[in-house]
């Protein structure tokens, strides 16, 4: 990873919500989940905030490079129907060699949806690829 990121770089990454990322969407062999109401899952909330921070991440990245999510505390307080623009904003507030922190924060046209923090590791992805393929591998054998 490049020494570019610093404590306090800042990201906004927007999505329109589709029914694709509803709450029925989430797990539709789950008759709990399909019996729902079509608003924002909190699981595709939780995956929004990640991808902005990805997002905000990849300039700073070395070629073969990832990062992945290792920790995610957040709150999801307003529910969002399919249509309307979801805007996430993060700040960067921990740099620890490949472990990163930020601040998250989610709003819609109307409301702040979520809040909280995301922690990130960056990894070499054909050392993560070489590691999943030698647990599958366990796993069979």
């Amino acid at each position: 990873m490049k020494d570019t990121l610093k404590v306090g770089d800042k990201h906004v990454f927007t999505f329109t919500v589709t029914e694709a990322q509803t709450v029925p969407a989430l797990y539709p062999q789950s008759a709990d989940f399909t019996t729902m109401p079509s608003v924002f899952a909190t699981g595709f909330m939780v995956g929004l905030m990640e991808w902005a921070c990805i997002d905000a991440l990849r300039p700073h990245l070395d070629d073969g490079e990832g990062s992945l999510g290792i920790a995610i505390n957040v709150n999801h307080t307003a529910a969002t129907p399919p249509g309307m623009l979801v805007t996430v904003h993060v700040t960067c507030t921990k740099v620890e060699g490949k472990l990163l922190q930020w601040q998250v924060r989610a709003e819609d046209e109307v409301d702040l949806i979520g809040e909280g923090t995301h922690d990130r590791a960056v990894v070499r992805w054909d050392r993560f690829k070489a590691k999943v393929a030698e647990k599958a591998a366990k796993a069979r054998g």
